[in-house]
């Protein structure tokens, strides 16, 4: 998670912001993420922070003015600022008129994001990560369903209060970084960044590979004189590969398995995936088939399979 780091909290507002409002033309909308210890705040925030949301945590609702108007003013600007607030914090006391006040002063749009579970679950939740309820040792025997139930004392204000409500009782991660994208996705839930990488298996499989294709069943150009000094990248390679027994239907067959894949990515809340395809230096068979599978993944970015597909060569090069 992204934290907030300031080291000049006081002073004067850059050029052309204000206290009253932002700068000319700066768009800035913001989310407050709220609810009960447990009910998955910080999975709400590592969501929201892959949705390109800047994300803070328990920032002093005194400063968040002043983090709105430097966000804006930063470049890249900040258009989106995701607001994490819980009773861990002293200056969080279940009241968010003061927050929400300040930021539609700033002309910010803001929504309210409250997360709860049942009480059954917060404590199986707590029991895992043997953790202390923050409201636990202020109840009055110490229990953590004391604490629990004051907690939801405390937030009832903000729950009535919210915009969204998302009971987490029956959710897995997988269902709420769904339910999440859906509501501050901006559409970008369809959609998955792919890294084509062509490799050599003398080097090393690929540690941050999430599918393996081995191409070294396709005869290699090193043994061919006239291509040996050339490389995947070039059509003389490239042709020679690609019209070789077999080697048009397993690039077929890749692509196929590579969108089925794909798919079964995005049902699960996943937005990036590498696909190593390997041979044995990483400088021809390897090469010319991830430009291949690259260029027919990318044929389907406009039918929304993928939003952005990347081909690198890691071993192009290398002696």
């Amino acid at each position: 998670m992204t934290r907030v780091e300031s080291n000049n909290t006081a002073g004067s507002p850059r050029p052309g912001t204000g206290r009253g409002g932002l700068a000319k033309g700066a768009s800035v909308e913001a989310v407050i993420v709220t609810g009960l210890s447990g009910a998955g705040r910080g999975t709400a925030a590592r969501v929201l922070e892959d949705l390109g949301w800047y994300v803070t945590d328990n920032l002093p609702p005194e400063l968040i003015g002043r983090m709105v108007e430097l966000g804006a003013s930063a470049e890249p600007p900040i258009h989106r600022l995701a607001l994490v607030m819980d009773v861990r914090s002293r200056f969080f006391t279940g009241d968010l008129s003061v927050v929400t006040e300040q930021l539609r002063a700033l002309g910010v749009p803001t929504r309210v994001l409250f997360l709860e579970a049942s009480d059954d679950v917060l404590i199986r939740r707590f029991g895992f990560a043997r953790r202390r309820h923050p409201l636990q040792s202020e109840s009055a025997d110490g229990t953590l369903s004391a604490g629990i139930a004051a907690e939801r004392v405390r937030l009832s204000a903000v729950k009535a209060a919210a915009d969204l409500v998302i009971d987490t009782t029956e959710l897995s991660i997988h269902q709420l970084h769904r339910k999440l994208e859906e509501a501050y996705g901006g559409g970008a839930a369809t959609t998955l960044q792919l890294t084509v990488q062509s490799f050599g298996f003398k080097y090393g499989v690929p540690l941050d590979a999430d599918m393996v294709l081995d191409v070294r069943f396709l005869p290699n150009p090193h043994w061919i004189p006239e291509l040996r000094e050339h490389t995947g990248q070039e059509t003389v390679v490239s042709e020679y590969v690609l019209s070789r027994p077999g080697a048009d239907d397993y690039l077929r067959t890749c692509h196929h398995l590579v969108d089925l894949t794909m798919n079964g990515y995005r049902q699960e809340g996943k937005r990036y995936m590498t696909v190593a395809v390997g041979c044995t230096g990483g400088k021809h068979r390897s090469v010319a088939i991830a430009e291949a599978l690259g260029e027919l993944i990318g044929a389907d970015i406009g039918a929304g399979v993928a939003d952005v597909v990347r081909v690198v060569h890691r071993d192009l090069g290398r002696e």
